[in-house]
């Protein structure tokens, strides 16, 4: 430790350089693994989450296959008496994302998500219950199971509250049943409502068939349950339930807590999910710490010609070759651990910010999993970055040593320029990759989506307003700063719901293909502001519009018809005349292609009222439909969001992954001409009697850094040769993903090639000016 103390003094430039670039890469990726790791909890704090399964569905469309999270209603309770496979089976609408409710007590209401879930619901989820017994509190149909925080609210308590009564929608009255724990972060489901799923069942018939799909199902299986055997099973109960009707549906089952890594299927197959951005983001980290002990091994080979005496003395005394190496390993992991010091003490400084932008709540907290994961990370650190210097050092002759005959092997040389060439190729990966990223997200939200989403305001359609929409509407419209109301039973962002029931002449019996079905009221094309390529819209001007029907030019394409407008189909067995057709608009996100849509008229099976503001005065425009909508639907809050808010969410991912990168990324290339300059200040120190001489036979300022930075740029060429290829082949890859994309151009490569050889030049160049411009009497004075 002293001799390690001594050094870090007498080379205090390196020892600087070496804290800086491992303190940074050890702070990156301790963030990231705290990221990772919060990642990798979600959704396993279920105790019997080893046994706790999913259903899902294949379709088969014909032209391919889709996944999908709905079921059908009766399927829960076929496989808990048909499957002895099965210990419970629970319906829900938990994949809904927490329905809206009013929940109100006396003068008080406070809007709350909710859903609806079978009698098992918390003996299979470990929503931890307060007050009630789990095998109870959903038995009753006009019971109802609160979190702690409502019942705060509602109630001041959550003690001595079972059998109190909260109205819905200030409609229907429930008992208190239970009262359950807040649902933490480690969760991917938030709601604070549960109602029994058999009172849904009872106001939706739909839910009681086969043929429909909308909830979802758990099962709880028995221990030692052979899930591959288990599937096979089910996959033709649809298929056996509708007598062959539904053939195209082929259920089966995955674990409930892979559902928040793993949710994303092609063609029936697991394609990957978030678990692709854990996978990125730790591979991201390794490539900082790699680069961070690249400039550890460079400096250290680089200052070991300066102890080459101290290595020659020791060997000449006895000290044997393992002493040696476990005194610079020693050394090393001594820095990496003062370097882990520095390197939490950045994080304490950064996580909040890095909160921010991964909308998480991490913290700093020393566990022994962290502790774990720091220590084993720091011992490698410090092994990795001092194995080089230590086996290079210590295999030196002493005899040789102390003649002075030793000088920088070539073998030094050609692993200094390999891990320098190493890093930078790194480092151009991730520059290419933000480069890539940034334009992909800029795309997405510059893109024209065939709609205009811009300053529309969405809100539920609840009490007064459900009941009396077209008058509520003609009010609105009447607000100053509103443009335009209409209502709609889709978000515009995401698939709403389907279905198969359209027939049109020449239709392939064996075709299953989803059509997305939008309802809507009068004028809401005209709001969304969806183009007509021909024919016309919903209007009051006419009658029987109920009977007319719309698609997109997807929808045209597919059935294959030539002239639609005026042509009939069938939906639901019943004929429809088509009257317009609109031009394709994404509905869903750019991953997916634009699937066939239909618009048909149906103002009372709308859920979502959208209010066109004029842009300038949406704060003004706000506060008067609140007000106006306090007078007119009283008891339920002013609940809203922007469409155009609800579209960003869909690429939250992809937004934080361009953020994130580029704050790695930056700081990649910064820890890469860390090492950079210290290289130069070395090599100009080692050759300053070179370039007395040269300034004293006339050699010239700029020949002399010509001379100095010629050696580094032919290196970043070669980085640049090899990283080039590889970041093409990796930013093919991600934006692979995307049915709608930017176009890989030359320049995005070539662009980062010149950014990462001027960064280069201008490490190298800070160097390379101050040794051309020292005296040459002062390289000389010791000759």
């Amino acid at each position: 430790m002293l001799i390690a103390y001594r050094n870090s003094l007498r080379y205090k430039s390196s020892f600087f350089i070496n804290l800086i670039g491992l303190s940074t890469g050890l702070a990156c990726v301790i963030l990231i693994f705290l990221w990772v790791n919060d990642e990798l909890r979600i959704d396993q704090f279920h105790v019997h989450g080893d046994r706790l399964y999913q259903v899902l569905e294949n379709v088969d469309q014909g032209t391919g296959m889709i996944t999908r999270l709905s079921t059908s209603g009766p399927t829960a309770e076929a496989l808990a008496t048909e499957m002895p496979e099965v210990e419970m089976a629970v319906t829900s609408t938990l994949e809904w994302g927490g329905m809206s409710f009013v929940a109100s007590t006396e003068d008080l209401d406070i809007a709350a998500k909710g859903l609806y879930a079978g009698v098992d619901f918390f003996r299979m989820f470990s929503y931890d219950l307060v007050e009630g017994d789990p095998k109870q509190v959903l038995s009753d149909k006009k019971g109802i199971v609160i979190s702690e925080s409502l019942a705060k609210s509602l109630f001041g308590t959550t003690d001595n509250i079972v059998g109190k009564t909260v109205t819905l929608n200030h409609k229907t009255d429930y008992q208190v049943r239970g009262v359950f724990k807040d649902i933490g972060l480690n969760s991917s489901h938030h709601f604070d409502v549960v109602i029994s799923f058999e009172l849904f069942r009872d106001e939706n018939e739909w839910v009681r068939n086969w043929f429909n799909t909308a909830p979802q199902t758990h099962v709880l299986l028995k221990p030692g349950t052979d899930i591959a055997q288990f599937n096979k099973k089910i996959f033709d109960l649809v298929r056996t339930k509708t007598e062959g009707k539904a053939s195209h549906r082929s259920p089966f089952v995955r674990l409930e807590s892979d559902g928040y890594l793993y949710g994303r299927y092609e063609n029936g197959a697991l394609a990957g999910g978030r678990i692709d951005y854990v996978k990125l983001f730790s591979i991201i980290a390794t490539f900082i710490l790699l680069i961070a002990c690249i400039n550890f091994m460079n400096l250290s080979t680089a200052r070991a010609s300066r102890r080459i005496k101290e290595v020659g003395v020791k060997k000449a005394i006895g000290a044997m070759r393992r002493n040696l190496i476990s005194q610079y390993l020693g050394e090393s992991i001594l820095i990496a651990f003062f370097s882990l010091a520095v390197a939490l003490l950045i994080v304490w400084g950064l996580l909040p910010k890095f909160n921010e932008i991964t909308a998480k709540q991490l913290t700093l907290i020393i566990d022994p999993t962290f502790m774990l994961f720091v220590v084993g990370i720091v011992l490698l650190t410090g092994i990795v970055a001092g194995s080089y210097p230590a086996l290079y050092l210590s295999r030196f002759n002493p005899a040789a040593v102390l003649k002075g005959k030793l000088t920088n092997l070539a073998g030094e040389v050609w692993a200094r320029k390999g891990l320098v060439v190493f890093q930078f190729a790194l480092s151009i990966m991730l520059i290419v990759s933000v480069w890539v990223v940034y334009k992909q997200i800029n795309f997405i939200q510059t893109k024209n989506l065939g709609y205009d989403k811009d300053n529309v305001v969405i809100m539920g359609r609840e009490g007064v307003v459900f009941e009396k929409q077209e008058a509520f509407l003609n009010e609105i419209r009447k607000v100053p700063g509103v443009v335009a109301a209409s209502a709609s039973g889709h978000d515009m962002t995401g698939h709403n719901g389907g279905t198969y029931g359209v027939e049109w002449p020449g239709k392939n019996p064996d075709d299953r293909t989803e059509f997305e079905r939008v309802t809507v009221d009068y004028g809401m094309i005209e709001l969304l502001g969806v183009t007509m390529k021909e024919g016309r819209s919903f209007s009051k001007d006419f009658g029987g519009e109920d009977e007319k029907i719309i698609f997109n030019e997807a929808a045209i394409a597919f059935m294959g018809l030539t002239d639609p407008v005026g042509k009939k189909i069938k939906l639901w067995d019943k004929e429809r005349e088509i009257i317009g057709v609109v031009r394709d608009f994404n509905f869903e996100t750019f991953h997916e292609q634009v699937k066939p849509l239909f618009f048909f008229l149906g103002p009372e099976d709308t859920d979502n009222i959208m209010i066109k503001i004029a842009a300038g005065e949406e704060r003004e425009t706000i506060a008067r439909l609140e007000k106006f909508y306090s007078t007119f639907n009283p008891g339920f809050p002013f609940s809203y969001r922007f469409l155009d808010d609800d579209y960003q969410e869909l690429y939250t991912a992809e937004r934080r992954v361009a953020t994130l990168s580029k704050y790695f990324a930056g700081l990649a290339v910064l820890i890469s001409c860390l090492g950079l300059f210290g290289l130069a200040a070395f090599t100009a120190e080692r050759r300053m009697k070179e370039i007395g001489i040269r300034k004293i036979l006339g050699s010239s300022n700029r020949s002399i850094v010509f001379l100095l930075t010629s050696e580094f740029t032919t290196m970043v060429l070669i980085a640049i040769v090899i990283a080039l290829p590889a970041s093409y082949y990796m930013v093919r890859s991600w934006l692979g993903g995307f049915v709608f994309r930017i176009e890989l151009h030359w320049w995005f490569f070539a662009g980062s090639a010149v950014v990462a050889l001027f960064i280069a030049w201008f490490t190298v160049g800070i160097q390379t000016l101050k040794a051309s411009r020292v005296n040459p009497t002062e390289c000389l004075r010791s000759e």
